[in-house]
């Protein structure tokens, strides 16, 4: 799965890491930071984490 996030959208709000935070974890310049290789059997909760950003700034493929 490939993970793409638009950091001139993201507001670093955290409702991805809140759904998945395997993969999106928000560092202490509240900066989104992704895994670099999430585990296949993640994939449903990377794209509902892609639903869950308020200004959609995550595409996912593959998942």
């Amino acid at each position: 799965m490939r993970i793409t996030v638009d950091y001139e959208l993201c507001d670093g709000l955290g409702q991805c890491a809140l759904v998945a935070p395997e993969v999106f974890a928000l560092n202490d310049d509240e900066e989104l930071e992704v895994a670099a290789d999430p585990a296949p059997e993640l994939a449903g909760k990377v794209a509902a984490a892609a639903r869950a950003c308020p200004v959609r700034a995550i595409s996912v493929e593959g998942a």
